[in-house]
């Protein structure tokens, strides 16, 4: 399959950190190096549903204060936008009244975004499973790559939040292969070593394995990477059996991991319901960044939609 994949995505012009207020100052730490690494413009994009209410002079009356509520909401982000600029970046601040998600991506459709970057926090420890619902919804419907920061993640500032290792999640189905391109595509772009790792579930190793080795996949998901790009990164393939989420949380920190990729796509009823799937467990314990893919964005670079299957069972490697 020929993937289509937009340059700005492995390498964006535009970034829009969506904030909150007060703002992630780890997620927007991570955004602001990114824009100086990439020479990217940034926007600082934050939506709100509280209104400035206000008093009448002359008659008393009180009445919503629509404009105020926009300067308010404008002056809490200032600060970051000026620290983004005395760094030589060029930065914007828009903010918006309404539904947060909603917001995100409908700014995301009007300009030319390449990337959105966002934390999730975690409340306590039932929160910790927990993405929540905004990032939930950017994550699985945007039609760009979703770079998310986590409540574990690693202060990377100490190395200028160099990408060495790039970690997928990848396995033998085309949509698979989409993310997987897209991650190599981030590692040449970032000079990075690449790792594809395919955890292999017990109730789908029979039908998995089919009679092959674990080296014999480990070869075949090479071909997941475009030829083109095989002599400018060093690649390494994992496949193991076992629970996808605790093989990647542990590979990642074995390897050293300073980003790993996920396709966003395939997740039962059941686990978007319970946040029990791969992708939130992962968020919420990686120590570092996660890009995933949209099932938007993977339709865009050419994959056909995949059945889902069953239950609380997953496309391996596609989550």
């Amino acid at each position: 399959m020929a993937t289509v994949m937009k340059p700005g995505w492995s390498k964006p012009s535009t970034i829009l950190f969506a904030s909150e207020i007060p703002a992630n100052q780890k997620a927007f730490a991570f955004a602001l190096a990114q824009a100086r690494e990439f020479g990217a413009n940034l926007i600082l994009f934050h939506a709100y549903d509280t209104l400035v209410v206000a008093a009448s002079e002359t008659s008393g009356i009180r009445y919503y204060d629509y404009a105020a509520a926009a300067r308010t909401e404008k002056q809490q982000l200032e600060p970051m936008a000026q620290q983004a600029r005395q760094e030589g970046i060029q930065c914007e601040v828009v903010v918006r009244p309404g539904l947060a998600a909603d917001q995100i991506l409908a700014f995301v459709r009007e300009r030319e975004i390449d990337r959105i970057v966002m934390g999730t926090h975690s409340p306590g420890p039932i929160g910790k499973l927990l993405v929540g619902s905004v990032a939930e919804a950017v994550l699985r419907t945007s039609k760009v790559p979703v770079f998310i920061v986590g409540p574990d993640v690693v202060d990377g500032s100490y190395r200028n939040f160099a990408t060495r290792t790039v970690l997928c999640a990848a396995s033998l189905t085309e949509a698979s292969g989409v993310v997987a391109a897209f991650a190599a595509e981030m590692a040449v772009q970032q000079d990075a070593r690449l790792i594809l790792q395919h955890v292999i579930r017990p109730q789908e190793r029979a039908e998995i394995m089919a009679g092959r080795s674990l080296e014999e996949i480990e070869k075949d998901l090479l071909m997941l990477i475009p030829p083109k790009l095989h002599h400018k990164i060093a690649i390494q393939t994992i496949v193991v059996p076992g629970d996808p989420t605790e093989e990647l949380l542990y590979q990642s920190k074995a390897q050293q991991a300073d980003l790993i990729v996920l396709g966003a796509q395939g997740a039962s009823a059941f686990a978007a319901i319970t946040r029990h799937g791969v992708v939130y467990k992962v968020l919420a314990h990686a120590h570092c960044p996660v890009i995933t893919l949209s099932p938007v964005v993977l339709a865009e670079c050419g994959s056909k939609s995949e059945k889902t299957q069953p239950a609380e069972v997953y496309m391996a490697g596609v989550f």
